[in-house]
Formats: C-alpha cells, structure tokens, sequence
C-alpha cells in the first residue's frame, strides 16, 4: 500500500513541476491562450451563424402574410372575417399613455375594425404589476377613435409575444386573426400563431420612423430564436383562467 501510494504522490509532484514550469514559458502561455481565444472565436460563430439562420428562416416563412397598413381596405374585401385583430402591447409612458409604437398598433387595429376586417379587438399587454397597464391604455384609445366598448376585448396577462398568441388560442379560443404591430415584430408573431394552428395575417404599424431601431432589431432576431424553441415545446404561460368568448362583449375583460 505505501509504495502504491509514493508512487501516486511521485507522478502528482511530477505531473505539478511540469506545470510550474510550462507556466514559467512564455511561449508555453501565449500558445494555450491562442488556442483558447480560437476555440471560443469558433463558438461565437457558430452561435451568431444558428441565431442568424433561425431568425431568417422565420421571416422567410411568414413574409408572405405580411401586409402594409396601405392594404387595409384590399384585407377587408376578402371573403368572410378573421375572428379578431390581435394588437400587441407594448410600453405605456410615465403618465399611463401609449407610446409611439403602441399608439400607432391601435390606430391600424382600429382602422381594420373600421374597414370591417374583423368584428373584433383584442388588446394583448402587459398588465401584471400596480401602476403599469397597457391594455387600459390601449382600450382607451380605441374608444377615442369610434370603437364601441364592447367590442373591444382586453388581455391582461400578454407579457410576451408567445403568451398573448396562447392565450389568443386557448383563452379566446381564435381559429383566425390579423395581428397588428410593427414589421420586424410581425414575423415571430405569424409564426407562433400557425405553430398553434391558427390562421393569421399580420399588418404593419409602421406609421412613422422610431427610434433605436438598431436596437429592437438585434433583440428581435434574438427573440425569434427564443420563440422558435418555445413553439416547439409549448411551454404553459404566466397565467391561464377561464375561456371567454369573442362573439359575446368585451366589456366582462375590462376590469
């Protein structure tokens, strides 16, 4: 037993000169680290190339079904209705009013109401914490511009893109929609929708220029890969609760 265990604890010694001495060399040092830096040069690129590819697979899927807010009146002519126009929330300013890029959500949302694309709002945000209410914010503004309150259907549990289209199929149980908000966020919103079976066309709220545009772009290409794993496994939402139907009022959501 002794010699087994002098001889373990000569290789132990051994094998840590060694090291102590390929730490003393230079080019000993410098050779480890550049191997190091291309090992993990060569998964950032990999990494970058899947995020990359998995996000332009799914504009390519759903592009087709992306109209303009132009082509409102040639949705509308289309045979039969969807079930509703889907708005997705997004942030409300300090003083509880829509930001730019919601405001403009509503506004298209509303003019598809108007044209008779569908008898039906359904307004999907973010309403989990005191003080910050999207779907208040959204709804308000949809009465302002003509929409009768009962036809306007709110959803205070769409934290996510993902939840507000689960919900839009196992709450309000939607076969059918126009999901309206801005054109880089339309295609991961399609995309989800047909991995739930429901048939959709998106429309474009792009009304004006906004800003850090560089930004929502990055973390959207990031957010499709996120959306295309969850499509896959379906993972339960924040919250569920019980159906309500959309051909009743929508004024039993408001509260």
């Amino acid at each position: 037993m002794k010699t087994a265990l002098s001889a373990f604890l000569d290789a132990v010694k051994n094998d840590f000169s060694r090291w102590k001495q390929s730490v003393r060399d230079p080019k000993r040092v410098r050779g480890f680290f550049l191997r190091l830096a291309i090992f993990l040069g060569v998964l950032l690129l990999m990494g970058i190339t899947m995020v990359l590819s998995l996000s332009g697979a799914i504009v390519n899927r759903t592009s087709e079904r992306v109209s303009s807010h132009t082509e409102i009146d040639a949705l509308a002519s289309e045979d039969g209705t969807y079930d509703c126009i889907l708005v997705l929330g997004c942030g409300v300013k300090e003083d509880g009013t829509p930001s730019d890029r919601l405001r403009d959500r509503v506004k298209v949302g509303v003019d598809l109401y108007h044209a008779g694309a569908a008898p039906k709002l359904l307004m999907s945000g973010d309403h989990g914490r005191e003080g910050y209410d999207e779907v208040s914010a959204m709804l308000k503004l949809a009465v302002e511009l003509g929409v009768p309150e009962e036809d306007v259907f709110l959803d205070h549990a769409g934290f996510s893109t993902y939840e507000s289209i689960y919900r839009a199929q196992y709450i309000f149980s939607c076969k059918s929609m126009i999901v309206v908000t801005q054109e880089y966020h339309l295609y991961r919103a399609l995309y989800l929708a047909e991995s739930f079976g429901i048939e959709a066309r998106g429309v474009s709220a792009d009304l004006v220029p906004y800003a850090k545009m560089m930004y929502h772009n990055t973390r959207e290409t990031l957010a499709r890969c996120k959306d295309f794993f969850f499509a896959l496994t379906k993972p339960d939402p924040t919250y569920l609760g019980d159906a309500i139907d959309l051909t009743g009022e929508g004024r039993v959501t408001h509260e």
